[in-house]
């Protein structure tokens, strides 16, 4: 299918639209170089230029939640992985105890916070206004 397309075709593909194309049409993963040099063959792209665009590759392919790395060092669609959400119930409980306690310090921080603006309280008695004159003059 790929192989018969018009390379104007192909080139207006990104590379991950041509990966997840290899990969349907391969029926397996591959692994990072195998499937750009694939992509670059269908492009008639050079071995230098194969070379200077890997990396960048590689990271789109990281960063493209159409593909899933796998044990293998191979990539794959995710859509051949589903991915099973395994809750697991004693860390849940962990962490509601640890927010549980974690309001009560705030609480008891605001409180003790509270009664110390209270007993401040007496030494604003204290306090008079100055003028301009009486701040220089302090000065």
């Amino acid at each position: 299918m790929l192989k018969n397309m018009p390379r104007e075709e192909l080139e207006l593909l990104s590379y991950t639209d041509l990966t997840e194309l290899i990969l349907k049409e391969e029926k397996k993963s591959l692994n990072t170089p195998t499937v750009f040099k694939t992509v670059c063959d269908l492009l008639g792209y050079t071995d230098d230029q194969y070379a200077d665009k890997i990396g960048d590759y590689y990271t789109s392919l990281t960063t493209d939640k159409r593909f899933v790395f796998l044990e293998n060092n191979e990539w794959d669609l995710r859509e051949k992985h589903p991915v099973d959400i395994i809750v697991d119930e004693e860390d849940d409980d962990e962490e509601e105890e640890e927010e549980s306690m974690e309001d009560e310090e705030i609480e008891e921080t605001e409180e003790d916070d509270l009664d110390a603006v209270i007993e401040d309280d007496d030494d604003l008695d204290d306090l008079s206004i100055m003028t301009e004159e009486e701040l220089e003059e302090e000065n």
